[in-house]
Parts: C-alpha cells; structure tokens; sequence
C-alpha cells in the first residue's frame, strides 16, 4: 500500500510540476515569428462600452513586434529595443514619448517568453501543460505595482491572449488568432523590422 501512495504521490507531482518555467521560455522562444490576427478590447472605466481594435500582427524573434491596425482606423505600429515607431506612409517616426523602455520591455517580453525579465517586475505563477498553460502575474516592483494589479497570459505554442487589469479599473483584453509559426514575411514587415 505504501508502494502504490509513493507511486501516486510521484506521478501526480510529475504532473503537477511537468511544465515548468523553462519550458515555457523554450516553446516560446522556439518560432523565428509569429504572424497572426488581433482583436483588442479596452474597457476603461469612465465608459460603458468597450473601445475595440483589430488587425494583424508580426512577432519576429529579436527584432521586435509589428502591429498593424485594420480597425476602427488604420495605423502601423513597430515596436522594437529602440522604441514604437509610427509608419506615415513613407518612413518609420519615432513618436516621441517618454518613459516607454519599460512598457517596450513587458510587452515583448510578454509576448515572446522573456520570463526572466519578467521576473524583475512580477511574482510569476506559472499553470497548465505545453498545450494549454496559463501565466499570472502579480506586480512586485514598486512601478508596477502603481500600473497594474495583475496581468494574465495565456497559450499554447505561442501566445493565445493576454489580460491587463489595472489598478484605476481599467481593463484591456488582447486575443490573437489564426497564429502562423515561421511563415514567409512580406517585404514590408521584413523591411520594417530589419
């Protein structure tokens, strides 16, 4: 009897502790890009509706993200180490805001697996399997904690959404679909991420 409650014991911590934070960072890091849809919907809370974005995207590893806005308005956006530019239809401007290297770093890091730069800024918590995990993260740095009263990630491969709640009682949803992995680049991503 005791055999078979250390066997148990042992296949459920198995289970419990199967996917780990490493493992994360590896899937996550393993696409060279990521190419897919959004749809974004902030509900702030001096309105009663939410205000909805959609488009595309392009994540490419260490070069940084292209978003591109379909609606309600159209805008192309790069987000790199540098900063977010803004493409006027004939080159890339720089928008001239201060105080972004911080939000730059979280939202790649969210979307491409830097855990550990994660980690300066958040308590991680970490749920699920390879095929369907779960990430929460509670603010422990002293900006953070003035922003955001949690942030949760969730996926498969890659990232499937991402949920910001912040402590003024806004709340933004990001949800990407029909993700691609290692797909061709158009010449103006490839051009604007380069």
């Amino acid at each position: 009897m005791k055999k078979i409650i250390f066997l148990l014991s042992l296949l459920i911590s198995t289970w419990a502790y199967g996917f780990s934070e490493q493992d994360l960072i590896s899937q996550l890091q393993k696409p060279q890009s990521v190419q897919g849809d959004f749809v974004q919907e902030r509900r702030l809370k001096a309105l009663n509706r939410p205000i909805t974005t959609e488009g595309t995207f392009t994540l490419v590893a260490n070069k940084g993200l292209l978003w591109q806005m379909e609606k309600p308005f159209s805008t192309q956006l790069r987000v790199t180490e540098k900063g977010i530019m803004q493409w006027n239809g004939k080159q890339w401007v720089n928008n001239g805001k201060l105080g972004q290297a911080t939000q730059i770093r979280l939202f790649l890091g969210l979307l491409s697996g830097d855990v550990n730069g994660l980690k300066k800024q958040f308590k991680l918590a970490l749920s699920g399997t390879t095929k369907q995990w779960k990430v929460t993260l509670t603010p422990d740095s002293l900006l953070m904690k003035q922003i955001f009263n949690q942030i949760t990630i969730q996926g498969d491969e890659v990232v499937q959404m991402i949920h910001l709640d912040e402590i003024q009682g806004d709340k933004t949803d990001i949800t990407f679909k029909n993700n691609r992995i290692n797909q061709p680049l158009t010449d103006f991503v490839r051009q604007a991420l380069e």
